[in-house]
């Protein structure tokens, strides 16, 4: 890989607080069963992203690490869990992201809204980011996950329209659009969010497009990272972006209207949560947030 993709190894006791609490709260992390490449150095700030709902994905996407199979059914203690470990870690903003649960009719939302509450009972002063599919497109799960008075709904588009059906079989373009239009449509107090991944072969004005249609649906941050293939079983790398060509994406999407935009190599959905969600209050303080 090129030399700006590297990263150093684990090492501090703010790390190992931090792997302490996650084992002992039992819920997974995207960190580890995603295998991102930030894990160290966010491990080392005492911040971690909890996937709630199991290790296993209903979906099979091609960019993705998780494991695919048939979930066991939500741990009705794992929201008391999960509230436990951020406050131990100390965490100012929580970021609650999860499987696809397709199993489930709801698609997960009331495990999901449980977990917002406990978080928002036992650190009242955090702000909550979530991470959720598009569990189907149900406008009622989606409107009984705002319910919970997130203070970010994130949902990524993951890659361009063209390359959808191959990175997402069991996604649709539109219907993640979709989420983010419920979500600005049913709970304006709610900042929205989503996430675009690079180096599956898209091209730059298939970016731009992706750009616009997420400005159209009410999305107001962006973040933009380098696609790193986590194993041969996963889609290849068609290109490695330079940190000077995501410094042009950034100023592309803050034209087209964001409000806050993180891009770079090792930038993922959750990277820096916090920093990006302060960043999106300040640039438009008048923006109601729950």
């Amino acid at each position: 890989m090129p030399p700006w993709l590297k990263r150093p190894l684990p090492a501090g006791a703010s790390f190992a607080r931090t792997k302490r609490a996650v084992v002992e709260s039992g819920i997974a992390t995207v960190c580890q069963d995603a295998k991102c490449p930030n894990l160290t150095e966010c491990w080392s700030h005492r911040t971690a992203t909890f996937m709630i709902l199991g290790h296993r994905c209903t979906r099979r996407c091609a960019f993705c690490a998780v494991a695919t199979g048939r979930p066991p059914a939500p741990e009705p203690d794992e929201p008391q869990r999960l509230a436990r470990a951020a406050a131990e870690l100390g965490l100012r903003h929580v970021v609650i992201t999860a499987v696809a649960r397709d199993d489930l009719s709801d698609g997960g939302a009331a495990h999901f809204a449980a977990c917002v509450r406990a978080v928002r009972r036992q650190c009242p002063s955090a702000t909550v980011e979530v991470l959720p599919s598009d569990m189907k497109g149900s406008e009622v799960s989606i409107h009984a996950l705002c319910d919970a008075g997130p203070h970010l709904y994130n949902h990524n588009l993951e890659t361009v329209e063209r390359l959808t059906g191959r990175v997402r079989p069991q996604a649709r373009y539109e219907r993640s659009l979709g989420v983010i239009r419920m979500v600005r449509a049913y709970a304006p107090g709610i900042l929205t969010k989503s996430g675009l991944m690079v180096g599956l072969g898209e091209t730059r004005d298939e970016l731009r497009q992706a750009f616009a249609d997420l400005v159209a649906a009410g999305c107001r941050i962006l973040t933009i990272g380098q696609y790193l293939q986590p194993s041969s079983a996963q889609a290849p790398v068609e290109k490695y972006y330079p940190p000077g060509e995501f410094r042009d994406l950034a100023e592309e999407a803050r034209a087209a209207g964001f409000l806050s935009v993180a891009a770079g190599p090792f930038v993922r959905s959750s990277y820096n949560a916090a920093e990006v969600f302060d960043a999106a209050r300040a640039a438009a303080p008048q923006v109601p947030c729950s």
